[in-house]
């Protein structure tokens, strides 16, 4: 089985409107820049079987195309504001390559179906101290459309995402993301509602 590549991502997510300015993040310990901001078209369908057996595991499994990652994205199970998520290339066409089905096979071996279609506007910016990048904030224009019910939905969120240089303690990273909390409320964000934008597009 072809291996996967492997990231532990930590973030947090905030709702926000449409005419929001973009926080200040002056005051952010251990960092001391910001990058210009890099626009990425974002194009993702998420997968899962007739009966749910992904979600209820606590499993996102999409395709997605646009940005530095695209590719077959695996998401386990959240452990607090963690979840690994392993990635595999495009490959040929739509359909599930072996190596992600071999994969998925731990939670379903049923076949899975297109479930929902996440377009994304994306900015991304890097936030650097001197051992270099801190965290990764993107600014997201979402659109979510239900594949099997229809439906479509419209928003903007924001996400910071720990990089390599970030706290490595537990302690660390809470008074990080506090204080990006505290500009994130300065500049009108509050805390998302929604656990994810499969979950926001499904109407959950």
């Amino acid at each position: 089985m072809t291996e996967p590549s492997r990231t532990l991502e930590v973030e947090r997510k905030y709702d926000v409107d449409g005419d929001t300015p973009l926080p200040a993040w002056d005051a952010i310990p251990g960092v001391d820049a910001v990058t210009e901001g890099e626009p990425r078209a974002l194009d993702a369908r998420y997968f899962d079987t007739a009966d749910g057996d992904l979600a209820r595991a606590g499993v996102a499994l999409r395709r997605r195309t646009g940005g530095p990652d695209e590719g077959w994205h695996v998401k386990g199970p959240r452990n607090r504001d963690g979840r690994l998520e392993l990635g595999w290339p495009l490959g040929e066409g739509d359909a599930l390559p072996s190596a992600v089905a071999e994969f998925v096979a731990r939670w379903t071996t049923r076949p899975v179906f297109p479930l929902a279609r996440i377009e994304n506007a994306r900015t991304a910016y890097l936030l650097t101290g001197p051992s270099g990048v801190v965290a990764e904030f993107v600014d997201d224009h979402v659109r979510g459309t239900d594949l099997r019910r229809g439906g479509r939905r419209e928003w903007r969120e924001w996400e910071m995402e720990l990089g390599p240089a970030a706290p490595a303690d537990d302690a660390g990273r809470d008074a990080f993301f506090q204080a990006v909390e505290r500009a994130v409320i300065a500049a009108g964000g509050r805390e998302s509602l929604s656990g994810s934008k499969l979950g926001r597009a499904l109407g959950f």
